[in-house]
């Protein structure tokens, strides 16, 4: 089966969060967050070396929104249910539909970091690739010193299953880094056909 043809969710939602994919309009409030938390963005990710203009915020959002169509990419926004303010970004890339497997990526606004949102939306996205994408494998890669986003897989009781040595490009291109693959599997004895 054509991934293309998987029926998808647009959204989802837990206790605190909806999750649902990149619309056009997004940019701004993207953007907002982003300038907000760039200082504490910037040591880890790539798109934080510069400030973003909107209209790069708004294009990324776009892009994103075709590649969920094309299942090449699954991002998804977190809003808090209540107040609907946007908390950050997660999704699926590294996608491969054969195995299937994926893993998982994320930022937050630092305004709502620590509140347990992040690992919150983690924890439901897991289950979603096990229980609906049919995954076997969930992935979370970061660089090894990037304590704070480890702490998540940790907490959810994903593996380490090693360090990486020298495997990657720091976020301002200056040195190499090692990157930490934490994983949760689901044994499984044939491949899956789609």
């Amino acid at each position: 089966m054509n991934p293309v043809l998987l029926d998808i969710p647009v959204e989802m939602k837990t206790e605190r969060l909806l999750l649902r994919r990149p619309e056009q309009g997004d940019g701004e409030l993207v953007n907002q967050a982003v300038k907000r938390s760039i200082e504490e963005l910037r040591p880890w990710m790539p798109f934080a070396q510069t400030t973003p203009t909107e209209s790069d915020s708004e294009a990324d959002i776009r892009e994103a929104h075709i590649r969920f169509l094309k299942r090449e990419k699954l991002r998804y926004l977190l809003f808090h249910r209540e107040s609907n303010a946007f908390i950050g970004s997660s999704g699926f890339h590294n996608i491969d539909w054969e195995v299937p497997k994926c893993e998982l990526g994320y930022w937050i606004d630092t305004k709502y970091a620590g509140l347990g949102y992040m690992t919150e939306a983690i924890d439901a996205l897991t289950s979603f690739a096990f229980v609906e994408l049919n995954c076997n494998r969930v992935e979370i890669r970061c660089e090894e010193k990037n304590f704070n986003s480890r702490a998540i897989p940790e907490k959810l009781g994903y593996e380490l299953e090693g360090i990486l040595k020298n495997v990657d490009v720091s976020a301002d291109g200056k040195h190499l880094t090692n990157t930490c693959v934490y994983a949760k599997v689901i044994e499984k004895s044939r491949v899956p056909s789609l």
